[in-house]
């Protein structure tokens, strides 16, 4: 199922994905996700907020596996769609085996989990939980200036359908399978680990403005140029993530006016940044912000700060995850990264499997995860599966 779905949304000069919530090779995965439900005989559903359910029974309680389709910018093969594909394949396995759930079993195929198109993630599961106010979110804008809610319309569904849904009230148990965005798998010889807990994590915009001027004509001691507090920031980010053990990127920046020999008038910046706990993240992000904006004092510039989203720190129902920790023999570890899985967990009864990442790369073309330990992960959900359904 990977090889089938190998060259959708690949770019041929990096290697990589751009699989966005909406774009054409988001809507080609989504009718490949149909086609193989359809195969299975298994009912599927999208509701209003584009999250795509292929059933497997009929009833509440259900069991839900699956993951994602979506892809960060240039992001690799295995994050979110190894958890889709695992999961058609451990019905297959059951069902080769003349397995019978006594509940339903559900695949998803959450809608814009890694937000690379309108900025926040996990919207499709975040929309259902009610974490993300449907205002909101169909008010968001893509670089295009395009806001969800006039993405939707063009793709043929309804605006006024994004919301809450009643999924929650029919859900019992999620265990979402994942490729290990990390090492530890390596390091403890397993192919197959279970989640503890995820990292409370968020994102932030830091708008950093000056005057516009000429690049040649203009003395370094009378510019107002944004960019210098940018750079200190991001120098200054390093330094205080290293210090408090925690985690700090700048990956997306937008330049105005953006000339090679104009000086810029606004920098725009993206700030990822993840801890061990919630206070350890505030601390961060606030003494960040303290340094960025003593960097602009200095040049005569502004810098403004926008919580964009901010995902508290989870930990997966214990006594679940004890229960696949002794039923599959595996190692059990945190992650720093998100997941529709962490987002659902104060809903319902929540566990992740990770599969060994020989790298440890991730959101890269090199992301990778061998055909063994791949088959490790299907065995180990169509356990899971067979002990909870």
């Amino acid at each position: 199922m990977l090889d089938d779905i190998a060259h959708i949304g690949r770019d041929p000069r990096t290697g990589g994905y751009r699989r966005y919530a909406w774009n054409d090779a988001d809507m080609q995965l989504r009718e490949w996700f149909a086609g193989e439900a359809a195969a299975r005989g298994m009912e599927l559903v999208e509701d209003g907020n584009g999250n795509q359910l292929a059933w497997w029974g009929a009833g509440d309680d259900a069991l839900m596996i699956g993951s994602h389709l979506d892809s960060v910018p240039d992001g690799g093969a295995y994050d979110g769609p190894l958890g889709v594909v695992s999961s058609f394949a451990a019905v297959d396995r059951l069902r080769a085996d003349g397995f019978a759930p006594s509940r339903p079993v559900v695949v998803a195929n959450f809608a814009d989990e890694e937000g690379a198109r309108f900025g926040i993630a996990c919207a499709g599961s975040q929309l259902v939980t009610g974490g993300l106010p449907a205002e909101k979110a169909l008010g968001l804008k893509d670089r295009e200036g395009l806001t969800l809610a006039e993405v939707l319309t063009a793709r043929g569904r309804d605006p006024r359908a994004v919301g809450r849904t009643d999924l929650l009230d029919r859900i019992g148990t999620f265990v979402e399978l994942h490729v290990e965005q990390g090492r530890s798998l390596v390091h403890s010889e397993a192919a197959v680990g279970v989640a503890t807990a995820i990292w409370p994590h968020g994102r932030w915009r830091l708008d950093f403005c000056g005057e516009a001027n000429h690049a040649g004509a203009t003395e370094m001691a009378d510019r107002r140029d944004p960019m210098q507090a940018y750079a200190a920031t991001v120098l200054a980010s390093r330094r205080l993530a290293l210090d408090a053990g925690a985690r700090a990127t700048f990956g997306r920046l937008e330049v105005e006016p953006g000339g090679t020999n104009a000086i810029p008038s606004r920098v725009r910046a993206w700030l990822d940044a993840r801890a061990a706990d919630e206070a350890e993240l505030d601390r961060l992000v606030e003494n960040l912000v303290h340094q960025a904006r003593a960097a602009a004092d200095l040049d005569h510039t502004t810098v403004t700060l926008t919580t964009e989203s901010v995902s508290p720190a989870v930990e997966f129902d214990v006594p679940l995850r004890d229960r696949l920790a002794g039923l599959l023999d595996a190692p059990v570890l945190p992650t720093g990264a998100g997941h529709d899985a962490g987002v659902l967990s104060p809903h319902v009864p929540t566990a992740m499997l990770f599969v060994r990442n020989p790298t440890g790369v991730s959101h890269s073309p090199d992301e990778h995860a061998e055909d063994t330990d791949c088959d490790a992960g299907v065995e180990a959900l169509t356990a899971v599966v067979r002990a909870l359904a």
